[in-house]
């Protein structure tokens, strides 16, 4: 299983949106180009934070994005839902009722009724995927990239947020 580069963009560009000042927004060219990344990938990213209720859209030219939630309230799995879906990992089709040495054959009906192992695996490992996804909390991230960056550098993003915001 592998996540789209998406999740990564959008759990970044969260944080940045958490220290807007009140009533603020930040748009996605200027989100875009303090990260380095795509801004029509991100683009893409933001409407399905949006959809899912994640962020407000502001519009116009000093329009952007800011958070629509308390960052304590946004978890991990809520930004990899919105921008991956909801649609379970691993779908098992029983090829087990295929098995060669069973066709042609009348087994008991209740040979398939135990449920599959592989599934029941799969499922459990995507459910205590889902659950440390939901312990972790964009305020938790926002915490630990605080404690981890030079005081020099979150001073100097803070800055540059500033700047752009001035500049719109």
């Amino acid at each position: 299983m592998q996540y789209s580069i998406g999740i990564e963009y959008a759990l970044h560009c969260l944080t940045y949106l958490i220290h807007l000042p009140k009533g603020t927004s930040i748009g996605i060219k200027d989100l875009a180009a303090f990260q380095g990344v795509s801004e029509t990938y991100l683009s893409k990213a933001f409407t399905k934070l949006k959809k899912a209720g994640i962020v407000h859209s502001i519009p116009g030219s000093k329009g952007g994005y800011r958070l629509a939630k308390a960052p304590e309230d946004i978890t991990f799995l809520d930004v990899v839902e919105a921008i991956e879906g909801t649609q379970p990992h691993f779908v098992c089709t029983e090829i087990r009722q295929s098995c060669i040495i069973l066709q042609d054959k009348e087994e008991p009906s209740d040979l398939f009724k135990a449920p599959c192992a592989i599934r029941q695996v799969m499922v459990e490992a995507e459910q205590k995927m889902k659950e440390h996804l939901r312990s972790k909390t964009l305020s938790w991230l926002n915490d630990n990239l605080q404690a981890q960056l030079p005081q020099h550098l979150l001073q100097a993003g803070s800055e540059w947020f500033e700047a752009a915001m001035s500049r719109r």
